[in-house]
């Protein structure tokens, strides 16, 4: 396992995150949850991430059970504030400093932890100012309860207000999470560059396409059993975008160049992720651990630039590539 500095920071992290959006506390059974934490921790992952919306906060229950016993210190613990994980009240959502101050104090005793490595924005508020989120996540720097900021789903001018206001509060504001995959490519024009300048790296999520880029999802054939296209939980809703017979035909010719190099398209596919210099880490999910044990194999792979110019052409034109696409949540209702 190969690891990179989260932006301009100190801190390094494995360059393949484990993250349990989806399948801790949902869809996967709790021994087998803890069984991919495991895998993970054994192929060199030292790199978690969760949010308190997952499974209502049951991801991080789990999470916090699969981790107790290991070194603290030798481990990067990720989480996120924005979404409600209550009864959904008129303040149990957002980025105010009643939703953060509350939400953090939940995470920790979740998860076991007196601090978290990185506290993330779920996502941009439009309702609360700005300054108030970035005071309250400076409150909490110095209290010790975060050691850095990061956000999730940000554009390029939101990124740019909150590293002022970080520079400003002294704290260090150092990653943006969004969606990052080969059919998914809306930071690379505006985001990528600006976290550049700004000393932020990306820690993409559905790198490979919630499991469409593995190739497990063939044009004219049943889904498989038991896969993310199967689970009524959230998993379907998701994929269904990509289950196109235009995708599933370009992604079937990802096979023979794994093939070439001795990769399973998911490698491959993680591998391409990592090539941009910008992306610290790539989260992987996995419901079984033999998953976690061959995508991190993906780590420290090197592309040839004929590789790359082949991948990117079976893709040009399918990629979606607009900025504008950057997930943003609507306005609360009062």
């Amino acid at each position: 396992m190969q690891f990179r500095y989260l932006g301009d920071s100190g801190l390094k992290v494995s360059e393949l995150t484990f993250g349990n959006w989806l399948t801790h506390g949902s869809q996967v059974e709790n021994d087998t949850a803890t069984q991919c934490v495991r895998a993970a921790l054994d192929v060199g992952i030292s790199t978690f991430d969760t949010a308190d919306v997952y499974a209502n906060t049951q991801a991080e229950v789990v999470l916090g059970e699969a981790l107790k016993g290991e070194r603290r210190e030798s481990l990067e613990i990720f989480t996120k504030v924005y979404g409600p994980t209550g009864p959904k009240g008129h303040n149990d959502t957002g980025l105010s400093r009643k939703h953060i101050t509350e939400s953090i104090n939940g995470s920790l005793k979740r998860l076991q932890t007196d601090y978290v490595d990185l506290y993330q924005a779920h996502r941009y508020d439009v309702e609360t100012p700005l300054e108030e989120t970035m005071q309250t996540f400076a409150d909490l720097v110095r209290q010790g309860k975060v050691l850095y900021i990061g956000v999730s789903e940000w554009n390029a001018q939101q990124l740019r207000d909150a590293a002022a206001l970080a520079k400003e509060l002294k704290i260090q504001l150092v990653s943006n999470q969004p969606e990052y995959s080969l059919l998914w490519r809306v930071i690379e024009s505006e985001v990528v560059p600006a976290s550049r300048e700004l000393g932020i790296s990306q820690i993409v999520w559905s790198p490979v396409a919630q499991g469409v880029l593995t190739g497990k999802y063939k044009k004219g054939q049943e889904l498989p059993e038991g896969s993310r296209a199967t689970d009524a939980k959230g998993g379907a809703g998701m994929i269904a975008r990509w289950l196109k017979d235009d995708v599933l035909d370009a992604v079937a010719q990802l096979e023979p160049i794994a093939s070439d190099l001795g990769l399973t398209q998911a490698q491959l596919s993680l591998a391409w992720v990592l090539q941009n210099d910008n992306v610290a880490s790539a989260i992987i999910g996995a419901s079984r651990p033999e998953q976690v044990t061959s995508n991190a194999e993906a780590s420290g792979i090197t592309l040839e630039p004929e590789v790359m110019s082949r991948i990117e052409a079976i893709f040009d034109g399918l990629a979606e590539t607009d900025p504008s696409k950057t997930q943003m949540p609507p306005r609360r209702e009062v």
